[in-house]
């Protein structure tokens, strides 16, 4: 099927006419110059769903694992148990500690997988009345659980710890605790509340300057220990001016999902690594890309990259939490999984014009590995809600 009836921007309908070619599976030639983490989803299990709104999710393992090979084997790094897992928003911490050390057994067995695990606090639902040795000790559980399974640690932003944390020191304090505290140097992860509203004035403040200083300080006081940070704002002048500031040993990982191919290439003295949840549904297109940029074909790279900007920005826009419905909604497109369900029934979320766009954009990204299948479950999807095709 080369063309549909999708409801367009105006909300109505009209004929669509398919783009996409296909393309083979995809193998790096040469070792890529950048970092590149690429969060990926979970697959739910509808069969052994017993109620799909809590937050407890059943979790098809093979098509979830087979996915992360999917992921390494373009030459990408796993970052897992990440909000794009759905971590606080139907995956809770039982089944990210299953996930977890499901994936870093996996890791072991494929030569060249590698992998570092979110380490949070969401363990800790009843946020009311905590103190900072509650937050403390729930990091440590899920630190120590990363690294029983022989995983590395991203340091995750705390729901719990931004309702309790009363100033800049106390994140100081607890942070430096927390990275000494840790086998390997981490990841830190700064999630603006755009992901997650809950995350209002993180590190102490809603000054991003003031903010950016006491990150600075933490890095400044554990260097050895830091591995890098991964910013999430979707403004990349925040990412410029603390890239500059970082020490050489730190690496940026770009979490912005707006102007990510411009941080990551860089301009000439500065540049991003990546750790991006848009990098799971784009993943064949981004490893060609990344692939050019090695190679110093940068209008290679800018080629690739630059049709998926459109999409990315699609699939994050406002309200931005709910972006997963888009990363899995196009793994399913492509044949990775055999439904479109998700964990809390987040599908739910999002708007059939924003599925249809998500699916005109992705068209036209190339994202699509069998435009035949992607088209009929387009179709199917479609005449569920009642447009004929």
């Amino acid at each position: 099927m080369t063309q549909l009836r999708l409801v367009n921007n105006d909300n109505k309908l009209e004929r669509y006419n398919l783009l996409s070619t296909g393309f083979s599976d995809f193998a790096l030639s040469a070792e890529l110059n950048r970092t590149a983490y690429a969060a990926a989803h979970i697959v739910v299990d509808p069969l052994r769903q017993k109620n799909p709104f809590s937050a407890e999710s059943a979790i098809d393992w093979d098509a979830t694992l087979a996915y992360r090979q999917y992921l390494w084997s373009m030459g990408f790094k796993v970052a897992e148990a990440m909000d794009t897992s759905q971590r606080g928003m139907g995956l809770d911490w039982p089944m990210s500690r299953e996930l977890i050390q499901r994936s870093v057994a996996l890791a072991k067995t494929i030569p060249g997988a590698d992998l570092a695990c979110g380490a949070g606090t969401d363990q800790l639902l009843d946020l009311s009345s905590l103190t900072m040795d509650d937050v403390k000790a729930a990091y440590i559980e899920q630190i120590e659980v990363v690294e029983a399974a022989g995983g590395r640690v991203i340091l995750m932003a705390s729901r719990a710890l931004a309702s309790v944390a009363k100033n800049s020191d106390d994140y100081i304090a607890l942070y430096s605790e927390l990275i000494q505290s840790c086998q390997n140097p981490v990841i830190l992860h700064w999630l603006g509340e755009m992901f997650d509203p809950q995350l209002s004035g993180y590190w102490g403040s809603n000054n991003v300057e003031q903010n950016m200083q006491c990150v600075l300080t933490i890095i400044a006081e554990n260097e050895a220990k830091i591995d890098g940070i991964k910013i999430s704002l979707l403004e990349k002048e925040y990412e410029f001016s603390l890239r500059r500031a970082l020490p050489k040993s730190v690496k940026m990982f770009t979490g912005d999902d707006f102007n990510y191919p411009e941080l990551i290439e860089g301009d000439g003295e500065y540049f991003s690594h990546a750790l991006l949840g848009i990098f799971d549904p784009i993943a064949p297109v981004a490893a060609r890309a990344l692939e050019q940029l090695s190679k110093g074909n940068n209008e290679g790279y800018r080629a690739l990259m630059q049709p998926t900007i459109a999409l990315s920005r699609k699939i994050f826009e406002a309200p931005t939490q709910y972006y997963k419905a888009g990363v899995v909604f196009l793994a399913w497109l492509n044949g990775h999984q055999q439904h479109f369900c998700m964990a809390a029934g987040i599908q739910s979320a999002r708007s059939i014009s924003h599925y249809c766009a998500v699916f005109r954009l992705a068209d036209a990204a190339g994202i699509f590995r069998d435009p035949d299948l992607a088209s009929q479950r387009m179709a199917y999807w479609l005449q569920l809600h009642g447009i004929d095709q």
